[in-house]
């Protein structure tokens, strides 16, 4: 059977009504696209500024890097008897003390070890990070003391600071290395998404609450500052000059 279709004609009232109905629901849905998109936007942005835990330990293993690199630089002088700034050396050690044994370690001894522990996985390496961890504390307490004013009264005094030094960066490397590469890649296996980035948000409000709210900027600037002073602040010269 056939279908026949006629054009409707609308009293131009009605007419007048339906178009500018059509109107505003075009605008609305280019505003709400807008709306959404604009949305979506803010969304990735928090997202992208919302720091995982692991990431917020890994780049303060790349500040212990700076530090052990300040170490390393005041380790080579004293060995060849060159000028040294014990006051840089000490400021060094302070940072250790204050940002990493007492901030960053603590944060694994409290939130990330007993995770492990609990869920019987690399228990014998988070013991022996345990382990490691109280070493340090004893080696930054004698460099702390071997770097005060008028501290190094003798060659053998330079030469325990020399090996403190060498100490601990020889065990903080590794140190780090397997935490980075080891431990840190398994939490997301122990605990949930949940959990996982509620780590993270924990981690920012002791941040904040020891050191403020842009504390690992203002600690990265303390450790520029020393770089400075010991000339070793300029990144392009650690780039080695290769025969051509």
């Amino acid at each position: 059977m056939a279908i026949h279709t006629r054009n409707v004609e609308y009293p131009a009232e009605i007419s007048n009504r339906r178009r500018e109905f059509l109107k505003n629901g075009a605008m609305i849905s280019v505003l709400t696209t807008i709306a959404g998109t604009a949305l979506l936007s803010q969304c990735s942005k928090e997202a992208a500024e919302e720091i995982s835990p692991t990431e917020d330990l890994m780049r303060e293993h790349g500040l212990l890097n700076r530090v052990m690199l300040v170490y390393d630089t005041c380790s080579r002088r004293l060995s060849g008897k060159e000028h040294f700034q014990p006051e840089a050396l000490h400021g060094a050690a302070q940072i250790i003390r204050t940002f990493i044994e007492d901030y960053h370690e603590k944060l694994e001894e409290d939130f990330l070890f007993p995770r492990f522990v609990n869920a019987n996985q690399l228990v014998s390496l988070v013991q022996l990070l345990y382990i490691q961890h109280a070493a340090g504390k004893k080696i930054t307490d004698q460099i702390l003391e071997l770097t005060k004013a008028n501290a190094l009264k003798s060659s053998d005094d330079t030469e325990k600071l020399i090996g403190l030094l060498h100490d601990f960066n020889w065990m903080y490397r590794p140190h780090e290395a397997w935490e980075d590469t080891v431990l840190f890649p398994v939490l997301r296996k122990i605990v949930s998404k949940h959990e996982y980035y509620s780590l993270g948000e924990d981690f920012e409000k002791k941040e904040h609450a020891l050191f403020g709210a842009d504390g690992f900027d203002a600690t990265v600037h303390k450790v520029e500052v020393i770089e400075r002073q010991l000339g070793i602040g300029d990144l392009s010269m650690f780039t080695p000059t290769l025969p051509i």
